[in-house]
């Protein structure tokens, strides 16, 4: 047994490196067989070039791994024929049904098999089937199996995605899309957005696909206001801008469009929320993103609501940081979230919400404190002089001139008994709003009336005044 190993060894002993070298070596090959294909313009190689690139392709694939046997090793050599004969058909430009034939047949071996992905691409699949989207055909057959048969080659393999992209292909599928002369069908419309889909999952793709004008595109096809198209299709365009958004510079663009009134109108469909909501999670990430969102009327509301009508950690956590990252970054927002008596909603979510969505309405209700203790303290600046006043608190009747004792406020008490005033206020309307509340979170989450609020929710009147964001 150690023998035959050591044998094995010996025999396949200069093969070493090329096993280690063949990741960078096949990847190297994958972008050479889109170079010799000469991109977008001539998508057909020199048959010298060709030749030089299949041989020095069959040379790696053909060096047989320190594992196989020469059983193992003659069936892989039968595939890479079988391959090679599919991507020939692709390259006869004389024959237009061959290549037709080739791009059904390089959509069915790629369904389901990794290693054929990138066997065909090493093979230069890729150029002629990117050109046979420039196909003349009023059926759309050509392009079609074209689009499908990239589709599958991109499934998983990120070389092939960069490739498919760099051979021209997000121009092409738009020209096809925006045709003057050609109304796209449902299959070609639908087609282009799983493509759009599976290429913007690669990161260097994400800014060239959106810098190219395919969000207006995702857009429109998210509306579908001809009601022409599959749910699936709408589902891959929410996935596709979803995929883009994470790349900041494509935030402008979709704020461009009217994609983010037309998902505060979704909010609500439980198919389409959490997805909406990791959209706008990247949009508020971004400055103009952000005025984007409070310019939408009712935003805060609608945002709000989310907590009384789904119990989805998901969808929590992630409404709970939109107005987190709003809040930490806006006085006018924070504003505007107390007016729409957001106060009360994140006292429940810090008893009833997921662990994430707790330390999140903890921080949001912090600097909500915070601004209150300003606007407290620049009350009583100005009124130093005459009448000196609480400002209202955030929700129940509006103070007088009392402090939490309903005793007058003196005008010589010194500042240090003025802040310490401030606190308690504070902590008193926060205490009352806990007490008009607490009814409805008992009977909500099923607690027993004698319930106790814990260490965790009375810690919530705490001083902190850091507004740093950890979450």
């Amino acid at each position: 047994m150690a023998w035959g190993t050591m044998a094995k060894c010996e025999k396949n002993k200069d093969t070493g490196s090329v096993v280690l070298d063949r990741p960078f070596k096949l990847w190297s090959l994958i972008i050479d067989s889109v170079r010799c294909g000469s991109g977008v313009q001539k998508p057909y190689p020199k048959k010298s070039e060709a030749k030089k690139h299949t041989e020095k392709l069959s040379e790696l694939l053909n060096q047989p791994e320190w594992w196989e046997n020469d059983e193992e090793v003659m069936r892989k050599e039968l595939v890479l024929e079988a391959l090679k004969k599919v991507a020939k058909k692709l390259q006869q430009e004389e024959s237009m049904e061959a290549v037709l034939e080739g791009a059904a047949e390089v959509r069915k071996l790629t369904k389901d098999d990794p290693q054929a992905r990138t066997t065909l691409a090493l093979l230069g699949v890729i150029p002629p089937l990117v050109a046979l989207l420039d196909a003349e055909d009023p059926t759309f057959h050509f392009q079609i199996s074209a689009l499908y048969a990239l589709l599958n080659l991109a499934i998983t393999n990120d070389a092939n995605k960069a490739a498919i992209v760099k051979a021209g292909a997000i121009h092409k599928m738009l020209k096809l899309i925006n045709s003057p002369n050609k109304s796209p069908n449902q299959g070609i419309t639908e087609a282009v957005v799983a493509n759009f889909l599976g290429l913007s999952a690669l990161d260097s793709n994400k800014p060239i696909i959106g810098s190219s004008g395919a969000i207006p595109f995702l857009v429109e096809t998210l509306k579908d206001q001809d009601k022409a198209l599959s749910s699936q299709a709408k589902q891959d365009s929410l996935r596709a801008l979803y995929n883009l958004s994470i790349s900041s510079s494509n935030v402008f663009e979709m704020l461009q469009t009217d994609l983010i009134p037309h998902l505060f109108t979704k909010l609500g469909d439980m198919d389409v929320s959490e997805r909406i909501l990791s959209i706008l999670s990247n949009v508020v990430s971004v400055a103009e993103g952000r005025k984007g969102i409070s310019g939408i009327p009712d935003c805060f509301p609608i945002l709000i609501n989310i907590f009384n009508w789904t119990d989805s950690p998901g969808c929590q956590e992630k409404a709970s940081y939109i107005l987190m990252v709003m809040a930490h970054k806006s006085y006018g927002d924070r504003h505007a979230m107390i007016e729409a008596g957001m106060v009360s909603a994140l006292l429940e979510l810090t008893l009833l919400g997921s662990t994430l969505a707790q330390k999140r309405a903890s921080r949001i209700l912090e600097c909500l404190k915070v601004d209150k203790g300003k606007q407290v303290s620049g009350n009583y600046e100005g009124g130093r002089g005459g009448n000196a006043t609480l400002s209202a608190p955030l929700c129940g009747p509006t103070s007088s001139s009392m402090d939490p004792t309903n005793q007058p406020l003196d005008e010589d008490d010194d500042e240090d008994d003025m802040m310490s005033q401030e606190k308690m206020a504070v902590k008193q309307l926060v205490q009352q709003s806990l007490q008009n509340n607490m009814k409805r979170m008992v009977k909500r989450a099923n607690l027993p009336h004698d319930f106790v609020p814990s260490d965790h929710f009375k810690s919530l009147t705490s001083s902190s005044t850091s507004k740093s964001l950890p979450f």
